[in-house]
């Protein structure tokens, strides 16, 4: 499967592929399943569209999409059935591929002696259906960071190296999406297996598909599809050239990583710490957010005990905790550090953003809190003029 990390771009001009209709659609689910993977995609549950486990096409939210806004999510009916016409749900596919729970090791004391136990199960091979061109590139700066330097996950690079990719272009983006400004999307750009732009239009309900590795095509070929047809074929480009234009939010025009840097001291950081809880649902579900803790238990007789690698977030008090206390203890220190992050420091680390401009972190605060509003509203400061220092600025 391909592994390609790099920048978006539209399909060729002169790209093929093949067409093929919702029969085709649950073909490509049984052949996965026959070869093999784990087919994970998106569902319909507890009035959400989720990821999970699919045994079967018909499990995929054939006339569901979503109403999205800071803070608000539902979900909404739609009258053309079509099946990948939503915008991110509440779950990105790091969810498998850097799991929120994996156990390290555990201890036994057996006959007086310590015997320590790795996990050693191989991972599932997963089939990711229906990745947004924004997830494809979270999933590449995952790569890069968990596999691309001198620390490297074993776990992670053997679940991704067995992971196959396919993803579906974006032509009803959300209220909340902004992958234009982060040259995400909504087309596809490379690292994919397979791409699928879907049509429901009056010739019909369809999908173009193409393929992106060896593996891409051999499954494609195994598919009841027939060469694409140039009204198909322009019916989803103009499909996707439309969502670019429909992008329900923006990041300003301006250089992030110096943007962050030199804001630090923006009295904008105190008005959103008067309104974040601190709760880190913003990297819980942001498809890039990496960091980690480790747990230790034990039973109650002393002779087992375990050690757990669970996600963590930098809004935690105890995520900067040092000898003395937390070096960063208030909610305008720990909302910076993810932000400048994010947009600026992201690029010293990993030569790239950390955002890719999915929304997520905005769908799902509780308060409503925009990333791409606060990143504008420093522009403005800047570009307005700065005070003088020390005037408007607050406790680090």
């Amino acid at each position: 499967m391909s592994t390609d990390t790099g920048t978006n771009a539209s399909p060729p001009a002169g790209s093929g592929g093949l067409v093929m209709g919702k029969d085709g659609m649950s073909a490509l689910v049984d052949v996965l399943v026959a070869r093999g993977f784990t087919v994970i995609g998106p569902t319909v549950r507890d009035g959400a569209i989720v990821l999970a486990e699919l045994r079967s096409a018909d499990e995929l939210p054939y006339g569901w999409g979503v109403e999205l806004e800071a803070g608000h999510y539902r979900l909404r009916e739609r009258a053309d059935g079509a099946a990948f016409a939503n915008a991110a749900g509440p779950q990105s596919w790091k969810r498998f591929l850097h799991p929120p729970r994996v156990r390290q090791w555990s201890a036994d004391r057996v006959d007086g002696e310590l015997v320590l136990t790795t996990d050693e199960v191989p991972p599932p091979r997963y089939a990711f259906l229906g990745v947004r061109p924004c997830d494809l590139r979270a999933i590449a700066v995952q790569d890069r960071v968990l596999t691309g330097g001198a620390y490297r996950d074993g776990g992670y690079a053997q679940r991704r190296s067995g992971a196959l990719l396919i993803v579906v272009e974006c032509t009803e983006p959300g209220a909340t999406c902004f992958c234009v400004s982060m040259g995400t999307g909504p087309a596809a750009g490379p690292g994919y297996d397979l791409v699928m732009t879907e049509v429901a239009d009056e010739a019909g309900h369809r999908f173009w598909i193409r393929d992106g590795s060896p593996e891409g095509a051999e499954i494609l070929a195994e598919l009841p599809a027939r060469p694409a047809d140039p009204e198909t074929r322009e019916s989803a480009r103009a499909g996707v050239t439309a969502a670019a234009d429909r992008m329900g939010r923006t990041m300003p025009e301006a250089d992030l990583r110096e943007l962050m840097a030199g804001t630090l001291d923006a009295p904008r950081w105190d008005d959103v710490a008067g309104r974040c809880l601190t709760c880190g649902n913003c990297t819980m579900v942001c498809p890039t957010c990496f960091c980690t803790t480790t747990e230790d238990t034990s039973d109650l007789t002393g002779d087992h005990a375990e050690r757990w690698r669970l996600w963590d977030s930098c809004f935690d008090l105890d995520f900067s905790d040092l000898h003395g206390g937390p070096v960063r203890a208030t909610t305008r220190s720990r909302y910076r550090q993810w932000m400048t992050h994010k947009l600026g420091t992201w690029y010293d680390q990993f030569g790239s953003s950390g955002c890719v401009g999915c929304g997520r972190c905005i769908v799902w605060c509780p308060v409503g809190i925009d990333i791409t509003e606060e990143a504008a509203a420093l522009d403005d400061w800047t570009r307005s003029g700065k005070p003088a220092p020390g005037e408007g600025s607050g406790p680090p």
